[in-house]
């Protein structure tokens, strides 16, 4: 086989083998157990979660971009824990499994202050784990401002130089204060924030929030 032959058949096989499809986000989920989340809050929070793994349209998504999540709970300084560690989604059984161990995972923390700048940090961290994929992001949700910890702004800009995307779920009582503080503090330039009217409303909130972020549309 002469070498002109030789090197076509070798670019053959190459073009036949199957291509490793990357990642397309490695995605924090971050759940709020501070002072002010209740147990039926936390269960909300937890459920809302799950659910909106399993829904039929962000499985989809997540499997096709074989997106990688963790979740993390926090609240006041010193007060962060890996709940579900990376967990990168090849199928439909990584996503049910996933939405099994959000809904079932203990509360880590109560009684304890708000510190969102601490907990940016720490999801930061994160990513040195991470798998490797094309855009990192990290949800926070919370239903209040911080009263502990590390400037919150600082946190994002350590975020935006680190080339990571930090979105939010507002969690409000009443009017849109919540909102307004995500806004202005604590999402990137280039994030969103989705607000929840309550905690009731979270679930809805939050299925908006993951299918906007792992979709190749909207995303």
């Amino acid at each position: 086989m002469g070498i002109g032959l030789r090197h076509i058949v070798t670019l053959a096989l190459g073009l036949a083998a199957p291509v490793a499809q990357a990642c397309d986000t490695a995605l924090i989920l971050t759940i709020d157990v501070s002072n002010s989340i209740d147990v039926a809050e936390y269960r909300l929070q937890t459920d809302g979660m799950a659910d909106a793994l399993i829904d039929p349209e962000i499985m989809d998504e997540l499997i096709r971009g074989q997106v990688a999540i963790m979740v993390i709970q926090w609240s006041g300084v010193g007060r962060q824990e890996v709940s579900i560690p990376w967990t990168q989604i090849r199928a439909e059984a990584d996503v049910v499994g996933l939405s099994v161990r959000a809904r079932t995972m203990p509360r880590a923390f109560v009684q304890s202050d708000t510190a969102i700048g601490d907990a940016v940090l720490f999801s930061l961290r994160q990513f040195a784990d991470a798998p490797d994929c094309l855009r990192r992001v990290i949800d926070i949700s919370g239903d209040g401002t911080p009263n502990a910890g590390t400037d919150v702004r600082a946190a994002r800009i350590a975020a935006e130089r680190a080339g990571v995307t930090i979105n939010g779920i507002a969690i409000e009582g009443m009017g849109l204060a919540i909102t307004g503080f995500f806004q202005r503090a604590v999402i990137t330039r280039n994030g969103f924030v989705i607000t929840a009217l309550t905690h009731r409303d979270y679930p809805r909130a939050i299925r908006a929030k993951i299918l906007r972020e792992v979709s190749r549309v909207l995303g």
